[in-house]
This record gives structure tokens, sequence and C-alpha cells, in this order.
């Protein structure tokens, strides 16, 4: 259900920065998702339909990109990519590992019509 609190900030800010471009239509938006969030492509979707209804953007494609979780490990400084669910280091073993990507999600563009 967080989905529908993510989906309409996402809206909020593209119409804001429409509205800046005195653009009549938001054709394209491009949202960058990391493997870790908890943040489901067709669960905002969904919600984006029915917000996005009677604005700027209700036509408008939404484009998701993954970014695939990396880690760094704290012990052996090696940097891998999430195999599975375990987290620990392929190199050496070790659970102290630091998130270098995965965690994201934000907008990356928004195509607009003016």
């Amino acid at each position: 259900m967080h989905e529908l609190a993510i989906t309409q900030n996402v809206l909020n800010i593209v119409l804001d920065h429409a509205g800046k471009a005195q653009a009549t239509k938001i054709s394209k938006i491009y949202l960058v998702i990391g493997e870790l969030s908890s943040i489901v492509d067709e669960s905002v979707q969904f919600y984006w339909e029915i917000i996005a209804k009677d604005t700027l953007a209700e036509q408008a494609e939404l484009v998701f990109r993954r970014i695939s979780a990396s880690f760094e490990c704290s012990d052996c400084h090696t940097v891998y990519q999430l195999d599975g669910n375990a987290v620990y280091c392929p190199a050496c073993g070790s659970s102290r590992v630091k998130i270098l990507s995965g965690e994201e999600f934000y907008i990356e563009a928004i195509d607009v019509e003016t």
C-alpha cells in the first residue's frame, strides 16, 4: 500500500516540473528503482492510472529501470552483486557489508510537450 503515497509524490513532482516548463502534456516518466527497495512496479502503475486521471500526466507512460544490488565487504573490500538472498561476502564469508547500490528510487527524467 505504500506505493500509493510514493506514486502520489511522483505525480506531485512531475506536475510541479511540468508547470515550471509550461508543459501542456507529460508523455513519459522515467523511474529508477533499486532491487532492494520494496517498490513494486505493477503497484505504482496501478495507482498511477487512478491518481493521474484528469491531470497533464494522465496519458504518461511510466518507464521503469531497475538497479541491481551491489555490496562491498567491510573486511576484505570485495565488491559483489547479490546472489540469491545471501548477502555474505563470497570471498571471505563476512557478514560485515556495505550497500553500494540497490536502494535507489528517483525520477530520472520526464518527457513533456509544450
